[in-house]
């Protein structure tokens, strides 16, 4: 090996220890969070023998991949200082019209799956549009695409499951990437880190990236120094009804059916793995890798509470004393850093 080769790779290892360091360091409370979670879950009598198991923990992970799609786009919403009520919604009718598609259509199951996604882009193309065009809050812009969305799942299905069990539409969401005989790992495992990577890439190495903390900072200074603040918004809640209407298509997939409730309460998840991640509700600041955090966070305690054998009922409460608890986390570290 020559010295300069030598000197190429000492400055990687070097530049990703000091990456490391620096995520450790600003994720260091939910991490130390994530980390306790973990340990009572191990130690506890209940879970002890199963809840580090291999199965288990890519059963975290399958059924945390919706919610960390969902999650990276909400980042991007959340920095940008608005919010995306519609993607539970989107989830049931994206779900819903591919598999209709599919099984009522005749049609091949990756036209269904196209379908399922670019019904969730098409929504939010449309939320972008209105919300960079006009001045209505992105809260009311959402809430109403998110009862259309709703309605058309409902009025497609007419309210009730579509099957789809054939075994190309089974792959995204309940099939394996075999690697050997001994070793697999779940499909939508491998979405979840794929889409992660390209989230990450799309917020940190972009333009429009850097233009997205600009506009969620301070919107006028943003369109006084030249930045296009509609197009930054229309492209935020386009990625962010495009990441929805993946999420639908690998729940149908697992679930091998469309579902017109397969959605509900998905934005909520979503938001609470954004705000246990550490990004502000005020916008403007704010990482994916907390994300990614908190995604794990809600998984865990989703996963953890059903081997408990915890009332599903219960599990809301918890859930929002755990929202809660983060919002006021970052209120703490708002007000400090003032």
């Amino acid at each position: 090996m020559t010295q300069k080769s030598q000197s190429v790779k000492q400055f990687s290892t070097s530049g990703f220890l000091k990456s490391l360091k620096r995520y450790i360091k600003d994720n260091l409370g939910i991490l130390c969070a994530l980390i306790a979670m973990i340990l009572i879950l191990y130690i506890h009598p209940t879970t002890h023998n199963t809840f580090l198991t291999k199965n288990n923990i890519f059963n975290v992970l399958r059924q945390s991949t919706p919610n960390l799609l969902l999650a990276c786009g909400m980042t991007m919403v959340i920095i940008l200082g608005g919010i995306d009520l519609s993607v539970g919604s989107i989830i049931a009718m994206s779900g819903c019209l591919g598999a209709g598609a599919v099984v009522w259509g005749g049609m091949p199951e990756i036209v269904g799956i196209l379908v399922a996604i670019f019904s969730g882009l098409a929504f939010g193309l449309c939320n972008g549009f209105i919300i960079a065009i006009t001045k209505i809050p992105p809260f009311i812009v959402t809430l109403a695409s998110m009862n259309v969305a709703k309605g058309i799942a409902y009025v497609f299905s007419g309210g009730k499951p579509i099957r789809c069990m054939t075994e190309p539409w089974k792959f995204l969401g309940a099939g394996y990437v075999r690697f050997s005989e001994s070793f697999q790992i779940p499909v939508p495992v491998v979405t979840m880190f794929v889409i992660f990577l390209v989230s990450v890439l799309f917020l940190n190495r972009t333009r429009i990236g850097r233009h997205i903390y600009a506009v969620g900072g301070n919107d006028t200074a943003a369109r006084f120094s030249g930045i296009s603040t509609a197009k930054v918004k229309f492209v935020v809640y386009s990625f962010s009804g495009l990441m929805a209407g993946l999420a639908g298509i690998t729940i149908a997939s697992r679930l091998y059916s469309g579902t017109c409730t397969s959605g509900d309460g998905a934005e909520m998840d979503a938001i609470a793995a954004v705000v246990v991640g550490g990004t502000s509700m005020a916008g403007g600041s704010g990482r994916l890798g907390g994300t990614l955090i908190g995604v794990l966070i809600i998984g865990i305690l989703n996963n953890g509470l059903n081997l408990l054998g915890i009332n599903s009922d219960w599990q809301y409460i918890i859930k929002g004393l755990v929202i809660l608890l983060a919002v006021y986390v970052d209120f703490l570290r708002s007000t400090k850093k003032k």
